[in-house]
């Protein structure tokens, strides 16, 4: 039996249905409901695309030249390639086990499209975007993009023989790869069949676990599977994960930041002036060109 400390209760989000993002990524939104609610702050959305097959094409795929303001977005990809371009002059692909994390701040126009080598090829693209949102005094700051590929994700080998790739916070004693405005940690854990794994945890932070492959439990005898997610109610100070097959889980993390959220399309503001205030920027082309 668990000890306290280690009992949770899990709350598992239903799925929005599938729908498209541009040409190129069919997504479900896993926090339904509860996106772009106090409940799941600092995350806003979190989109899973995928796995998805594609044929060959010369063809561009994907979504175009689109503005965003306050927050930032993190791309994670599984598998495929995506190829970014925004309005601040960065460019750069990503590929399995890489990841995209751009902050939007005061504004920022980008696209995304499969690399074309990929779209040449074709084959199967799965990745998650996370939406985290600013606070106040950031939503300000200029746009940033930051390029973390696999090679530069701290690895923390797990002793029940898995892994956890750190790409921002801290796991142990690994500090993550990214850059963070609010205290957020975001593990990519890989767990072996059989296994348990106990992950420690600020008290008080928003907790999310996605099972993108496999199965779990968390200690209240609810089974996560494939592409699940479940927030973790009134975390403490760890939670115990038992794997019961080989698995890949995503798990969230971070700081409340108890502010009002204004949101509409791409842009997440505090107020519905603030939200006028970005649409006119965008209009009269404040957030640069592609």
């Amino acid at each position: 039996m668990e000890t306290p400390s280690t009992q949770k209760s899990l709350h598992i989000l239903p799925r929005v249905g599938l729908h498209w993002v541009g040409d190129g990524f069919p997504v479900h939104s896993l926090f339904g409901a509860a996106s772009f609610t106090p409940t799941i702050s600092p995350f806003l959305m979190l989109d899973y695309a995928g796995p998805a097959p594609f044929t060959p094409t010369t063809a561009k795929r994907g979504v175009g030249a689109h503005p965003h303001k306050g927050f930032e977005t993190i791309t994670i990809v599984y598998q495929g390639e995506v190829e970014h371009r925004d309005s601040v002059g960065n460019h750069g692909t990503i590929g399995p086990g890489d990841v995209q994390w751009m902050t939007a701040a005061s504004g920022i126009l980008h696209e995304e499209f499969h690399s074309r080598a990929f779209a040449k090829r074709g084959g199967v693209l799965e990745m998650v975007q996370l939406w985290v949102n600013l606070p106040t005094k950031d939503k300000k700051a200029p746009p940033g993009y930051q390029s973390l590929l696999k090679a530069n994700i701290p690895v923390v080998p797990l002793e029940n023989g898995g892994s956890a790739h750190i790409i921002a916070g801290k796991f142990e004693q690994t500090s993550g790869a990214a850059h963070t405005f609010t205290p957020i940690n975001l593990w990519d854990l890989r767990l072996k069949a059989s296994t348990s794994t106990l992950l420690n945890l600020p008290a008080g932070y928003t907790t999310a676990l996605l099972v993108l492959h496999g199965s779990v439990d968390a200690g209240d005898g609810q089974t996560l599977g494939d592409a699940t997610l479940a927030l973790v109610e009134s975390p403490n100070e760890c939670l115990n994960i038992h794997a019961h097959s080989d698995t890949t889980l995503l798990a969230l993390n971070g700081a409340p930041i108890k502010e009002p959220i204004a949101a509409q399309g791409p842009f997440v503001m505090n107020t519905d002036e603030e939200l006028y205030q970005a649409m006119l920027e965008f209009q009269n082309g404040q957030m640069g060109q592609l």
